[in-house]
């Protein structure tokens, strides 16, 4: 996989996405949602990574999501890795304050295996990525554990997503939106930390 190719996807990841429209245009299927991805320091993984959450519009300090990931690529494909982490609560507002990611917890970093995304470039500039086959990204709701089928599409202007949980056993839906995909769209671009550099640069 070229430089230039790593480069473009970590920039089109990067970014704060607001599901505005599709909210207004149908308030009882839809409320207003945010998600940004924001580039991490390179020293956090020694490479590319990032942070992420989701939070409803009202409420920017207490995300319903938030994620740590680590880019590596496989071939061409696109791995976008999940970690758990310590200390949520201080974390919360990353996104639109990046001097709160200080208070991260590099030692508390745990991987969640299974959990991974996949991406392939569909063609220039736009993306389709899905969770890690293996049905192994466990995520409990409601006191049971359902398997995570995670779906989403990305592009300069775009960032199409849909969630949802299913039993281990039946394979049935358990949770997860019932009205089809978040349709969001790029508000403010946060690539600016997201180089050559950062994407292969090696330290001693």
């Amino acid at each position: 996989m070229k430089l230039e190719e790593k480069v473009r996807f970590a920039k089109t990841l990067c970014g704060v996405f607001d599901n505005f429209a599709q909210s207004q245009e149908r308030p009882k299927d839809f409320a207003r949602i945010n998600i940004v991805f924001r580039p991490l320091p390179w020293e956090i993984f020694q490479g590319p990574g990032f942070y992420s959450e989701q939070y409803y519009d009202y409420s920017p300090w207490e995300p319903y999501r938030q994620g740590i990931h680590r880019l590596t690529y496989d071939n061409n494909i696109f791995i976008v890795e999940n970690y758990g982490f310590s200390n949520k609560e201080r974390l919360a507002g990353s996104g639109r304050n990046p001097e709160l990611l200080d208070s991260l917890d590099v030692n508390s970093l745990q991987k969640r295996c299974g959990c991974s995304m996949q991406f392939k470039e569909t063609k220039t500039g736009h993306y389709v990525g899905n969770v890690e086959p293996g049905k192994e990204c466990m995520v409990p709701r409601d006191g049971k554990l359902t398997y995570l089928v995670s779906e989403v599409e990305v592009n300069e202007q775009t960032w199409i997503s849909r969630d949802r949980g299913f039993d281990p056993e039946t394979d049935e839906v358990r949770w997860g939106s019932e009205h089809g995909p978040l349709k969001f769209k790029r508000v403010e671009d946060l690539s600016e930390m997201v180089t050559s550099q950062w994407i292969n640069e090696i330290r001693e």
